[in-house]
């Protein structure tokens, strides 16, 4: 193919990019030209973005030299990309993801941010929203220009600080020796954030081959699921939303949120799956769309509209989309998962003999077998376990029960009144609690422990104090503990007694569900009378 012509921004930052994708495909054997092309975004620098009232400002100029055919590619910030490309114009390859972090750029005090009052200067409204929602005494002011023009505004006015993209900062060598890395769990970068896209015209097929040599297809896979989140909030510039999806250890990660304008309220929605599971991901947006819209969202997003005071309950377990919007339209509910499980590789020889008595406490144990073995491997004759729907998972795919209770020391006394062979073998978690094997051996009943899963804490500090914390297992206090301090007005939800007897160690109120449901959870939230 002749030269590429690439189109970009003037910007020293945009230069960046374009000669980053120029450097590329010359690596490839192809010949580059730059093409500077302004934008309206970098023209007019007296209103923030989010003022301006159209999107695609950094784009638009673009988008007609490749339409009049005056480049070939134009290459973008991904962040400033309109979710709804114009006509024939399509994403051709998106490079490897920089830092998507941002940064706090500090004038004098490095723990000005502690102060009751101070001034943080930013043009962008999602970081504007994400800073008044941690620290609502402090005022934030507009700042536009380029990263030289922004750094120089900061030392010649009376703020204490600045926000800007980290890829940025570093990308120009400006990162400053006053500075603070502002943490992802509660300052969400913008979708797409740290990634930079190349465009070209939809029927340039020659082109389009050369430019997937260039794509990254983890940070393609992972700004999709960013953008489409925001496409579906019919977002832009003029709505403060952050999302981020990541692959660590094969496991995707996704987090979308959503703020007022003015940064008093929030909502989010959290969810991770394994990464080779494409058929989930490809889903993730738009379950966390619905969500969000689901619980008032479009009025978040309109700051005319007075937003009630809500009831803020946080549940440690993911919910599914049904049992979320169970929730009485008056309570805001949050989630995340505070514990993961990961299945042990058992050896063949745990299971080469036929088993007399088997002992199962929990949905997870029986996950883990089935991870390591076929049912038909499974030769247990007696199996005894907790928990009906424990029941209802092991007889649909292992084999009939003989006895179930509703706790482990429940039945820890039936076997201890009724089994005639003075031996069991407990599948078990390496968290398992010590009720049932305590009570068999002090009975001359031998225990033999298969460790077949691992339960690991995932804690997380949350920013604001909710209500009700909604717990599933007493390994979810424990996780939850680990990183916040219980107030005086928190009500514990818990699905059973041995969740409800870890939490009353901390917690003054714990509500326990009727059944050992979470739908009997939720409920019992919806019908408790909470105080404002």
């Amino acid at each position: 193919m002749n030269k590429i012509r690439i189109g970009t921004r003037s910007s020293e930052l945009a230069l960046w990019q374009a000669n980053t994708v120029a450097h590329q495909l010359e690596t490839l054997g192809h010949e580059t030209e730059i093409v500077k092309i302004d934008s309206l975004g970098d023209v007019v620098l007296d209103k923030p973005l989010y003022e301006l009232g159209i999107t695609g400002v950094f784009t638009r100029n673009l988008d007609i030299a490749l339409l009049n055919n005056k480049v070939d590619i134009a290459v973008h910030s991904f962040k400033d990309v309109p979710t709804k490309l114009a006509e024939g114009i399509v994403q051709a390859a998106v490079l490897k993801r920089g830092d998507f972090s941002d940064i706090l750029v500090i004038k004098d005090d490095v723990n000005f941010f502690d102060n009751h009052s101070a001034i943080v200067a930013t043009g962008s409204l999602r970081r504007k929203a994400q800073w008044l929602y941690r620290y609502p005494n402090h005022t934030i002011t507009g700042l536009r220009g380029n990263i030289q023009t922004r750094l120089q505004k900061l030392e010649d006015n009376d703020w204490d600080g600045a926000i800007f993209a980290a890829a940025g900062l570093k990308r120009m060598k400006l990162l400053p020796e006053k500075q603070k890395g502002l943490k992802l769990d509660w300052m969400v970068p913008a979708p797409a954030q740290g990634a930079v896209m190349v465009a070209a015209l939809g029927d340039k097929e020659e082109l389009l081959e050369i430019l997937k040599e260039i794509n990254h297809e983890e940070t393609a896979l992972c700004v999709g699921v960013e953008r489409e989140f925001l496409r579906l909030l019919e977002g832009g510039c003029t709505a403060p939303i952050g999302a981020m999806a990541m692959i660590i250890k094969d496991e995707f990660k996704f987090k979308g949120v959503l703020f007022s304008p003015d940064g008093k309220h929030k909502m989010e929605y959290s969810k991770e799956v394994d990464a080779d599971r494409k058929d989930k991901i490809r889903y993730i947006a738009e379950k966390a769309a619905n969500y969000i819209i689901d619980r008032g969202g479009k009025k978040l997003m309109r700051p005319e509209i007075e937003i009630e005071k809500e009831i803020n309950v946080f549940s440690t377990k993911f919910l599914s989309q049904d049992q979320a919007n169970s929730i009485d339209v008056n309570i805001n509910i949050e989630m995340r998962d505070f514990i993961s499980i990961r299945n042990n590789r058992l050896k063949p020889i745990v299971v080469k003999n036929p088993i007399k008595n088997v002992v199962i406490t929990s949905q997870n144990a029986v996950e883990a077998l089935l991870s390591s073995f076929s049912s038909l491997e499974l030769n247990f004759e007696n199996i005894y376990c907790v928990g009906k729907r424990t029941k209802r998972l092991i007889e649909r795919r292992i084999g009939k029960v003989a006895k179930v209770e509703s706790s482990a020391a429940k039945l820890a006394k039936y076997l201890v009144e009724n089994l005639e062979e003075k031996e069991v073998t407990f599948f078990c978690g390496n968290k398992r609690r010590e009720e049932l094997p305590l009570i068999l051996e002090a009975n001359n009943i031998t225990v033999n422990e298969v460790e077949c899963y691992q339960t690991n804490l995932t804690p997380k500090k949350l920013d604001n104090k909710f209500q009700g914390l909604l717990f599933f297992s007493p390994s979810a206090v424990e996780s939850y503990l680990l990183e916040n301090k219980v107030a005086e007005n928190e009500v514990a939800f818990c699905i059973g007694d041995t969740t409800a007897t870890e939490a009353k160690k901390h917690f003054k109120t714990v509500k326990v569900a009727k059944l050992a449901t979470v739908e009997s959870v939720l409920k019992s939230v919806n019908e408790y009378e909470f105080k404002n």
